[in-house]
This record gives structure tokens, C-alpha cells and sequence, in this order.
């Protein structure tokens, strides 16, 4: 999408048209961590678990952040770091079943965990918050050393996407060797995504609040002296719970300057030179597509929206191997446009759809 037309109808990239069962944006935002694939996913996944070793990055300032990395026998050389959402972990569905695809395909696989994700609460004292970038960018470094002489690509799903395109943004600063990122269903700007988690679906809130929740327990149950989230525990409110967070565990005056901290909207992203991929959903109930308006436009950037797809879902059949898969490999150089499509119609079956 040419972003400085400010068009938000589908792209001509578009080439994602799943069947009408298929189309409704909340099958497809639940489908991606639904545990009715979790027994197939794992099952598929099963190569690159037995291969991974779990990496502990040394990312500055005292600061630990885990990964797990696999590297298939017959490696292509290529390096790829997955990144999960706020609340997901490197064993999550999605990130899992995508880097099966990759390892399957010789890339040398990295799936690294945010900090207080997966189970990780006890490596680190301070607690994890979306504005905790220079981390991420030190992981990032600390991978480069693992990978000598070879650029990262870098993916990311929801609040990882938007890290890693922040990360990208930082790119010449940091010294840091990127071949280019993508960035699934990322957040824009989260004041109008905590306003869609409110005012949308009450499952999503609750959802998300749930798993807070339970990280918050295990964050506390690690440092016993340090935090007591009481307050928290009788909040079921995601706004009250941030700004509760943010009075007390951050450097931030407000809510509000917390929430604009990782923004990518506005010229965040206006010095972009690392390749990047934006892919995201007209329909996601999660990150409203009116957002992509306030994006800068560097030539680096390329936008593709979809007319169905749901946040992080973009599935054209079920359980998988999905669309978003497919594209992603063929951004990453695995599989050229046409044996992608091909990939398609083996998978599904060619058809038309209105």
C-alpha cells in the first residue's frame, strides 16, 4: 500500500481469500491460539523442538532475555528471530507452527521470549512493560554474535511487531545487521487499542487480563520482596490495571505518556532503512486499521492489508498451514510467488471466491 495515498482499501497484494466459514474476524483472531490445534501443531513442531537449546542474551544493564534457537542439519545460513505478543511466549501456536515452516526449510531458528514471558519471571527483577526497547535491541545485538557475518530477519506478532519494526528503527544507531522484518497485525497506537480491547468483545479484554494475571502471580511468587500485586488482583479493568502499573513499576508521569512511549504511529517509523512488511486486517478487532493513516511513509516500508484475516489469523483453511505462513516464507526468500500459490492450491484446492 502506497501509505502516502492514505488509502485503507485492501492491497493488490491481496491475495488472501478465505472461504466464507472462514471469514468472520473473531474465528479468525481465536483460531491462532486455539487450543483445538494445539495437538497438531506441536505434533508437526516436533523437529524443532527436539533441536532447540535455550540461549540466555545478555542484553545490557544487567538484563537477561531468553531464546530458544534450532539449526536444521541442512541450514540455508539464514538466521530468523520469531517474536510472540504481549502475554504469548516462544511456545505459542502461532509463533511455533511458523518456525516449523522455517526450519523446515534450513533457516536457523530463533524464538525469543520478552521479559516476564514464557517462564521467565524470575530472571530479571524488574517488571516487563511495552517501552522496554533498548532490551529487546540488546537481545538482538547479543544474536548478531551468535551469527557472525549474517543478517537477522526479523518477525514479529501483535505487540512483538511492534517491537521489532522499533527495533528496525534503531537499526543504524544500534550497529545492528538486519536483511529486513516483518510485522504481523502489529499495534499502531495503543490508546486505540486498549479503547478496542474495552469497547470490543468483552472476551478479549477478559482474556488478556486473565493471562496478566496469572503472569503477575508468577512475577510476584519470584520476587516475594520486591512486589505485591493485591491492588491488581481485585482490578478487572485493563485501563485501571496499566495505569496501576505505570503509577508504580515505571518512570512514567501518566497513563497517557506510557501508552505514547511505544507508539509507531506518527514519525516513529520515518527513519526506517531496514526492509520492512507491514501485514494487517481490515477487520481486526483488535488494532483498528484506521491507525495505518498516522504511520510515516519511508520507502522502506510496505504495507499489505487484507480484506478478512482478524488479528494475527489469516487463515484460508483449517487447522493450517495459513496464508500468513505462506507469505511470510515467500517475504523470507523460501518460496518464490508462484510455488507459494502453488503451495495453495495443493493445500486448498484452487477455487473462486466472491
Amino acid at each position: 500500500m502506497n501509505l502516502d495515498s492514505r488509502s485503507l482499501t485492501p492491497t493488490a497484494a491481496d491475495d488472501f481469500r478465505p472461504p466464507w466459514w472462514l471469514r468472520n474476524r473473531h474465528v479468525q483472531s481465536v483460531l491462532a491460539s486455539s487450543f483445538v490445534r494445539r495437538s497438531r501443531v506441536v505434533q508437526q513442531a516436533a523437529p524443532l523442538v527436539a533441536a532447540e537449546r535455550e540461549v540466555l542474551l545478555d542484553c545490557g544493564d544487567g538484563v537477561r532475555l531468553q531464546c530458544f534457537t534450532s539449526s536444521p542439519a541442512q541450514s540455508n545460513g539464514k538466521p530468523v528471530v520469531l517474536l510472540h505478543g504481549w502475554e504469548g511466549s516462544a511456545e505459542s501456536l502461532y509463533v511455533l507452527s511458523l518456525a516449523q515452516r522455517l526450519y523446515a526449510r534450513g533457516f536457523e531458528v530463533v524464538r525469543l521470549n520478552l521479559r516476564d514471558h514464557g517462564e521467565t519471571h524470575h530472571l530479571n527483577r524488574g517488571l516487563f512493560h511495552s517501552c522496554r526497547l533498548p532490551e529487546v535491541v540488546g537481545a538482538v545485538h547479543a544474536l548478531q554474535g551468535l551469527f557472525p557475518g549474517r543478517p537477522l530477519q526479523l518477525v514479529g506478532f501483535s505487540l512483538g511487531g511492534n517491537f521489532m519494526l522499533r527495533v528496525a528503527a534503531q537499526a543504524s544507531t544500534a550497529h545492528l545487521n538486519l536483511a529486513c522484518v516483518v510485522a504481523v497485525s502489529p499495534v499502531l497506537d495503543p490508546h486505540v487499542t486498549m479503547a478496542a480491547l474495552q469497547q470490543g468483545m468483552p472476551g478479549y479484554e477478559m482474556y488478556f487480563v486473565r493471562k496478566w494475571l496469572r503472569s503477575l502471580r508468577k512475577k510476584q511468587a519470584a520476587w516475594p520482596d520486591t512486589y505485591d500485586f493485591q491492588a491488581l488482583e481485585r482490578m478487572r479493568d485493563l485501563e485501571q490495571m496499566t495505569a496501576e502499573l505505570v503509577r508504580h513499576y515505571t518512570e512514567f508521569p501518566s497513563l497517557d505518556d506510557y501508552l505514547s512511549g511505544y507508539a509507531i504511529t506518527g514519525e516513529r517509523l520515518a527513519h526506517l532503512t531496514t526492509p520492512a512488511y507491514l501485514l494487517t486486517s481490515q477487520d481486526d478487532p483488535i488494532i483498528p486499521v484506521g491507525d495505518l493513516k498516522h504511520l510515516a511513509s519511508p520507502p522502506a516500508l510496505a504495507v499489505t492489508l487484507t480484506r478478512y484475516g482478524g488479528h494475527c489469523g489469516f487463515f484460508d483453511n483449517f487447522p493450517g498451514p495459513t496464508w500468513l505462513e505462506r507469505h511470510v516464507l515467500t517475504l523470507l526468500g523460501a518460496m518464490e510467488p508462484q510455488t507459494a500459490a502453488s503451495a495453495a492450491d495443493e493445500e486448498l484446492g484452487v477455487r473462486e471466491t466472491p
